[in-house]
């Protein structure tokens, strides 16, 4: 009995204990049945995660190659302390698209030509039959935008890793919204009929498109930061009319220059290199190509609609030197756990999101809607993550802490670069997670605001060192309290939008303690739009903006805006070259905004709630954290003004201002607009930069900045931005 007792005891101690540390090496050459050593890899991502399951601090080595994925790779608690990388030197892609042979496609015989083909483009076709390939589910169209949750995309064209154009008019350009008929229902309103809305067009290519029933237009219908993608109900080619079949946010807009769409998913419009268009019922794959195919070495369509990778619930997770690419869906999804790492990848051409940190959620209510609201929270999926952040702000998106995404380069995806979170912000418990050197580009292909370079919320999370830019939209968009930004270098965003900004926060004002200091923000904005800079929107609070550089801020409404702030502190930034002020602040609740301050502080208004329900900020932590914000929903007049309609507490100190306007400081709406000022300089010359006329701003040690602003400190202009190439650390080109 003994001895059965002791061997029991050994047995459970061997279960419990980490098996030890293994290499296993994969190719796509190799063999599942081999050992997994060097010289005999074995063939599988999956056969060789279940060879490290409950290993200490094992290594997959992933030889040169393509690894199509049916199903995610999924990475979960049993993987504790695994790195999954490429073999030095080695070229390694994870994707989710299928290959199609340069031999399928063919020309396009006149005499079966779909009619609706151009005859000037026929002779530059060729098609491909999809179904003899195997490939039959090509996805669907469906309506995404502002407030809406996000699907998955279709299927996708790409040649040589490079985005082909769906069939689209016109080729270049929008297209303005004519004169509205009917505005339709109105969802943000409460009107949720569903009614059909009309408005007219004056090109005649669209009496050409009568009959088609899966033409997408996408635009912004009415405001300029509200996206939409929806389908066109019926054409009136007799009355010049478009009605559409979903409703919009906002209801119809025309006569603004925003206020403009493109029209999708037309064969009729495959008219010039580069677009493409596909029949969902015959399966055929209709190309005008770039050149010839002969000379293209990978062709391959999008069939994967999960996330490629899922990390969940693990620890010390590395993935190094990969590139993930050419999925329907999100890149990397990673859901709980600690201390996981995604070092130097690439995450590239996918329908989602690049890399999607926490849950998202999936919408219970069943029409577009903003106050009206219901939904759970999801994993795998991004969903309505915006509606349900904006309904439960203190949501814990289950992120996890410790984790970092270093050095990766991500670009042409379809609804944000990164989205990163961590941390509680109910109880400000730090997440620590961190996005550190990342080079972040092209990422609205898809969605377009809301989804920013990176979006951040929760608690205490870091963006150093990345570069973002080429957007139409938001750099970075901002929930959550005291993240941290700095040495960033965000160029040639907010392009050819309306009331938007490179970073944005807005209407919580429990959302303090955040920082943006020592980034470079250049070539901003559109002088024809209404742009900012650091935009603190309704209510902000608690922002401090320090030791930036910017320049070529092409930002209408200041280089730091706010309606009705509190805390916001602009403090020894160089500015060169605003249009407009440096800092403006709007007391929007005495004049454009004056209906909205009971529906915002009132009893069921919306900050009370954010304020006394789901944080309180009578009670710690945020009492004993932010003191200053105890008074703010503290009555004036009752029912009428609160104390937190009236901004206090700015302050724009100790700044260079080079160019510009006289007035560095521009307050809208009268005396309860406030900004404490000193200690600034205005100069219209170089104030001292190595090299001013090349757009190096270090300021030299004899620069005037420090005579002309005591204590100024010269912002680290040299550290600012990337830091290193990002992307795999490989030489080889990638095994086709």
């Amino acid at each position: 009995m003994f001895r059965t007792l002791l061997l029991t005891a050994a047995f459970i101690t061997v279960l419990a204990t980490p098996l030890q540390a293994k290499d296993i090496h994969v190719s796509r050459t190799g063999d599942d049945r081999n050992p997994g050593t060097r010289t005999q890899p074995i063939r599988s991502l999956d056969s060789a995660l279940s060879r490290t399951v409950n290993t200490s601090k094992s290594t997959i080595w992933l030889a040169s190659g393509r690894y199509q994925r049916f199903k995610t790779l999924e990475i979960g608690k049993r993987y504790n302390h695994l790195t999954l990388r490429a073999e030095p030197n080695a070229d390694v892609h994870i994707t989710g698209a299928a290959r199609i042979p340069v031999t399928s496609f063919k020309p396009i015989p006149v005499t079966s030509a779909d009619k609706r083909i151009q005859p000037s483009a026929l002779p530059h076709l060729v098609v491909a039959d999809l179904k003899s390939l195997g490939i039959r589910d090509y996805g669907t169209h469906r309506q995404y935008g502002h407030s809406i949750s996000v699907p998955t995309a279709p299927l996708e064209l790409f040649i040589d890793t490079k985005p082909l154009t769906l069939a689209r008019y016109p080729n270049r350009g929008n297209l303005l919204i004519g004169k509205v008929i009917d505005p339709g229902s109105i969802p943000r309103t409460g009107d949720y009929s569903e009614r059909g809305r009309t408005f007219t067009y004056a090109d005649g290519r669209h009496a050409t498109w009568v009959g088609e029933t899966d033409v997408w237009l996408q635009g912004t219908f009415n405001y300029g930061f509200a996206d939409d993608f929806l389908n066109i109900k019926e054409i009136d080619s007799s009355k010049k009319t478009i009605t559409l079949r979903q409703p919009h946010l906002y209801g119809l807009g025309s006569g603004q220059p925003y206020q403009q769409y493109v029209a999708h998913n037309i064969l009729q419009e495959l008219d010039e290199p580069g677009e493409w268009y596909i029949d969902r019922t015959a399966g055929n794959l209709y190309l005008w190509p770039e050149k010839p195919l002969s000379k293209s070495s990978m062709i391959e369509v999008t069939t994967l609609d999960a996330p490629l990778v899922c990390i969940e619930n693990a620890a010390g997770v590395t993935i190094k030197d990969v590139t993930f690419e050419a999925s329907r869906g999100i890149g990397v999804y990673m859901e709980g756990g600690r201390n996981n790492r995604i070092e130097h990848c690439t995450i590239r051409n996918v329908g989602n999101t690049g890399i999607f940190m926490g849950q998202g959620a999936r919408q219970t209510f069943p029409h577009t809607t903003v106050d009206d609201y219901t939904g759970v929270p999801a994993s795998r999926m991004l969903g309505n993550l915006q509606g349900h952040i904006y309904n439960d702000t203190v949501w814990d998106r289950k992120a996890g802490t410790g984790h970092a995404i270093v050095g990766c380069d991500i670009y042409n995806t379809g609804s944000g670069g990164i989205v990163l979170s961590g941390g509680s912000k109910k109880w400000l418990t730090p997440g620590n997670n961190v996005v550190d050197g990342c080079r972040i580009h092209d990422y609205n292909r898809r969605n377009k605001f809301l989804w920013a370079g990176i979006n951040v919320d929760g608690c205490r999370n870091t963006v150093r060192h990345c570069e973002i830019y080429n957007s139409n939209c938001q750099g970075i968009y901002v929930h959550g309290n005291e993240h941290v930004f700095e040495y960033n270098n965000i160029h040639d965003v907010t392009l050819d939008s309306n009331d938007t900004s490179p970073w944005y926060i807005g209407r919580d004002p429990s959302d303090r303690g955040n920082v943006v200091r020592w980034n470079y923000f250049h070539h901003i904005g559109n002088p024809s739009r209404m742009t900012m800079g650091i935009y603190c929107d309704d209510s902000s609070t608690g922002v401090t903006v320090y030791g930036n550089v910017f320049y070529k801020m092409a930002t209408t409404h200041g280089v730091l805006f706010s309606n009705s702030g509190w805390d916001l502190k602009m403090m020894g930034n160089l500015i060169i070259d605003p249009i407009a002020a440096s800092f403006e602040i709007s007391a929007h609740y005495y004049t454009w905004a004056v209906a909205e301050a009971p529906q915002m502080f009132g009893p069921k208004g919306l900050l009370r709630k954010r304020l006394r329900e789901s944080v309180d900020i009578t009670k710690p932590p945020y009492s004993t954290r932010y003191p200053e914000l105890l008074p703010y929903l503290d009555e004036i007049v009752p029912g009428k003004e609160w104390q937190g309609m009236r901004s206090r507490g700015n302050v724009f100190s100790g700044n260079v201002i080079v160019g510009g306007p006289k007035q560095a400081v521009s307050l809208l709406g009268g005396a309860t607009s406030k900004v404490d000022v000193s200690n600034n300089w205005q100069t219209v010359a170089d104030p001292g930069c190595v090299d001013f006329a090349a757009g190096n701003f270090a300021l030299r040690t004899g620069s005037r900045a420090f005579t002309e602003v005591p204590g100024f400190v010269a912002p680290p202009f040299a550290k600012m931005g990337l830091q290193s190439a990002p992307g795999p650390r490989t030489t080889k080109k990638a095994t086709r």
